[in-house]
């Protein structure tokens, strides 16, 4: 090893932080710290955009993961006040919570996979295709979350079941919000997409068997995420 780079044995990976993150961090930092203390009114979205020199879009998103985290509400004609200073136990994803989701999920999306495996066309194959090169190469927090609950969409419908492709698409907001939520705290983007290109390899080659593991595979890693947040929450 060059002794000029010595130093840099034992030094931890320098992670990068979306903007979203950090204005995430410094919103809950304040909160958790007691700057903003229950029932204090946050700025509004342009007001918080300034402060922290990012997009309103940004400041949004991460106002969205100060709500599922139990830390914020947004009163409609009012703004968002602070309504707890620890999160809460569960996340809050719309009409559904986290814990609910990933109970359900494998029995749903898993037999999707297996089914999408042996029934889906080519033209479902190809839009699936063209929806893992979009994530791969979407900075956007935003598009990716839709483009990743349109891959989980589209195995539903390439499954042939219709009661599938309903539930997917019924529980269609709640996993957007949490797909938000885990990629904002914890950084999976880059990891789901290998996950994602997994099942697709294994749904082209008809694989069912591959198909379904790979589904489990990618949801265990979600519940490992959501456990990891929650158990945060609980500290």
């Amino acid at each position: 090893m060059n002794l000029s780079d010595s130093w840099t044995a034992g030094q931890q990976q320098i992670v990068r932080v979306s903007a979203a993150e950090a204005v995430f961090k410094a919103i809950r930092d304040a909160i958790e710290g007691g700057q903003l203390a229950v029932g204090a009114k946050l700025g509004s979205e342009t007001a918080l955009a300034q402060r922290y020199g990012v997009s309103r879009s940004v400041v949004r998103e991460a106002l969205r993961t100060c709500t599922a985290l139990g830390l914020t509400a947004t009163q409609t004609g009012k703004g968002t006040f602070v309504i707890a200073e620890r999160p809460t136990g569960d996340l809050v994803l719309g009409k559904f919570s986290a814990r609910s989701l990933m109970e359900a999920r494998p029995h749903i999306e898993v037999p999707a996979a297996e089914l999408a495996a042996t029934r889906r066309s080519e033209e479902q194959l190809e839009q699936m295709r063209g929806i893992i090169e979009a994530m791969a190469g979407e900075d956007d927090p935003e598009i990716w979350v839709s483009l990743d609950g349109s891959f989980h969409a589209a195995i539903a419908t390439a499954s042939g079941n219709g009661v599938f492709e309903r539930v997917v698409h019924d529980i269609g907001e709640a996993l957007a919000k949490q797909s938000e939520t885990i990629n904002l705290i914890t950084g999976r983007r880059l990891t789901s997409d290998h996950e994602h290109r997994l099942i697709l390899d294994a749904i082209a080659r008809g694989n069912t068997g591959e198909a379904g593991r790979a589904m489990a595979v990618h949801l265990n890693a979600v519940d490992a995420a959501l456990t990891l947040i929650m158990g945060d929450s609980k500290a």
